[in-house]
This record gives C-alpha cells, sequence and structure tokens, in this order.
C-alpha cells in the first residue's frame, strides 16, 4: 500500500547510473518510512485514550462506596437473617396449628396469652401457684448451687489430674466411666441420700457439670509447652507459683470453655430434675401447664427457656472475653 501510493525514482524513470539507483533506492525506504510512521501516529492515539478510560473506569470501581451505604448493607446483613429465621419459624408453627385443628395454639393465641402472663410474673397464690418469674429464679437457685460446687471441686481436680501423670493414670478410668451416663440416672441417688427434692435437683446439676470442667481444665494443663515447665524447672519453682504463674494463664481458655459447656448442660438438666422432683421451677411449671392442658404455657416455658439460656451463654460468652486474648465464638 505505502509502495504504491509513493511510486519511487526507479519505477518511474530508472536510472542507467548505479550510484544514482543506489541513492533513489535509499530515498524510496525513506519516504516509506515517514509514510508508515504518519499513518500509525493517529492508531497510538486512539490506544492512549482508550487506556485513560480504562483506567478512569478502574478508579472508579476502586474507589470506596459511600459510608451509608455501607452501613444499610452491614443493618441489612445482620438483621436480615435472623428475621428471615423468626419468620420461617412462625410460619411453619401457624401451618402446624392450621393442620392439627388448633391443639397447637397458633402463634397470635400465643402472644396474646404471654403478654398476660409477664403481666404480673411474680404473683405467689400458694406453693404450687406461683408465677413464672418465682419458678425461673427458683431454677436459677439450683443451678447456681449445683454449677458452683461443681467449680470448686472439678476445677482444681482438672489442675491435679492434668499436672501429674500418676493422677491421670488413676482417674481418667473412672471419668470414661461415669461421664457417658445420664445426669437423670444421677437423681435416685440423690433422693435417696439427701432425702430431699431441692438437695436431690442441685445433686444432678453437679454430677452433670463436673465432667467438662474436669476434662478441659486437665486437657489445658497438659498441653502447656514443655519449655515453659523447663524454664520454671530452673528457676526452682514452688507448685504454687507454677500453678499461679505459668499453668493458669496458658490454662484459663480451655478453662472457660469448660464452665460454658458445663452451664449449658446444667441449664438443660434442671428442667428434665424439676419435672422429676416437683416444687417451684421452670421444669416444674412446664409439667404442671401439662397436667392442666395450657399448652400456650408450655410453649411460653419452651421460650422462656430458651432466653434465659442464651443470656447464660452470653454472660459467659463476654466473661471469657474480658480473661482471654483469644476469640470466643458462641
Amino acid at each position: 500500500m505505502v509502495s504504491a501510493a509513493l511510486p519511487s525514482r526507479l519505477e518511474l524513470d530508472p536510472p542507467h547510473d548505479p550510484q544514482l539507483a543506489i541513492q533513489a533506492a535509499n530515498e524510496a525506504r525513506l519516504n516509506a518510512s515517514k509514510v508508515i510512521a504518519d499513518s500509525a501516529e493517529p492508531a497510538r492515539a486512539t490506544v492512549k485514550k482508550d487506556s485513560k478510560l480504562k483506567a478512569a473506569s478502574a478508579a472508579a470501581l476502586a474507589a470506596p462506596p459511600n459510608r451509608w451505604r455501607q452501613r444499610a448493607e452491614g443493618l441489612i446483613g445482620t438483621v436480615l437473617p435472623p428475621l428471615l429465621g423468626l419468620a420461617l419459624l412462625v410460619g411453619l408453627w401457624s401451618i402446624v396449628s392450621s393442620t392439627t385443628g388448633h391443639s397447637i395454639p397458633t402463634p397470635a393465641d400465643t402472644w396474646t396469652q404471654a403478654v398476660e402472663v409477664f403481666r404480673d410474673p411474680f404473683y405467689t397464690n400458694g406453693p404450687n401457684d406461683q408465677g413464672v418469674g418465682w419458678n425461673v429464679l427458683s431454677s436459677l437457685q439450683r443451678v447456681a448451687l449445683g454449677f458452683g460446687l461443681a467449680a470448686l471441686v472439678g476445677i482444681p481436680a482438672g489442675f491435679l489430674i492434668g499436672r501429674f501423670n500418676f493422677l491421670s493414670r488413676m482417674f481418667n478410668p473412672l471419668i470414661s466411666l461415669l461421664r457417658p451416663v445420664s445426669p437423670l440416672a444421677w437423681l435416685p441417688i440423690g433422693l435417696l441420700v439427701f432425702k430431699g427434692a431441692n438437695p436431690a435437683a442441685s445433686w444432678t446439676i453437679f454430677i452433670c457439670s463436673i465432667w467438662p470442667m474436669v476434662i478441659n481444665t486437665a486437657v489445658g494443663v497438659q498441653r502447656v509447652p514443655q519449655d515453659y515447665m523447663n524454664v520454671a524447672r530452673v528457676l526452682n519453682l514452688s507448685e504454687w507459683k507454677i500453678a499461679t504463674t505459668i499453668l493458669f494463664p496458658a490454662v484459663l481458655p480451655y478453662m472457660l470453655t469448660g464452665v460454658r459447656l458445663a452451664v449449658g448442660t446444667a441449664w438443660l438438666v434442671i428442667v428434665a430434675a424439676e419435672m422429676l422432683t416437683g416444687g417451684v421451677g421452670i421444669g416444674f411449671w412446664v409439667w404442671d401447664e401439662w397436667n392442666n392442658l395450657n399448652v400456650k404455657n408450655i410453649i411460653i416455658a419452651i421460650f422462656v427457656i430458651g432466653i434465659v439460656g442464651l443470656l447464660l451463654e452470653w454472660a459467659l460468652v463476654k466473661l471469657a472475653s474480658a480473661f482471654t486474648f483469644e476469640e470466643v465464638k458462641s
């Protein structure tokens, strides 16, 4: 194309002198190079323009989004999934209520009954007719007693079992034998020994709470790096100094995990224990409402048990987060 547009002198009038012929050929090549350079210049300009547009688009995409938009997206991501879960629960509940001929009350009827129940949660009309607030407090009192005794016994026992191999070999078979036993199987033993429903229920809580604390504490002690113990041996530290300055800070995350597991198990077991022992408590309230065929109050009790368990879990997570540097997940 370039050669056709600019014919050289050799094509128009070929010279007979060889030097003139060479000079003419060089001039033709030079002219062809200039034409090529002139035709490539617009293409370079187009490429530069496209590059600028691409850079502008990338900058627009990389720019941080609006702060309000970020907050709105974060709020939607936090609030929307739980609301959808609750809506799914209410929808399934309504379907079950309609298919059972309303023997299971509807969510609206249960809500109306809950408003009536919580209007006076601390009323007292005798030992077997008390408000839901008194029943929850009685259950929490039993859990606190049994759980506290389990912590006083289980955590030091876990330190000793994890610290000394002899004690570990001595108690491991007993723990493996007794830990799978259902806590309710210990309830008759408590009734026989303590001659009362309240101490028997606290005894059941004690038994079910002690194993997670013993096992997690012992495992935490056994996982303390050996270098720490070698330093303690070189410094000739006493056992008390080793326990308070080396073992306790290292074992604290394991110990708090055991405490969380224990309190969750205790709150699960107290409901079943109170159904069998009677008296005042959320478990007894559920059983009493079943005898009265008051299904609305049973459903209310289920939600109360769940909310109290959630609050206990949340409080222990906050406690664990305050005493450890590790992230504690619910």
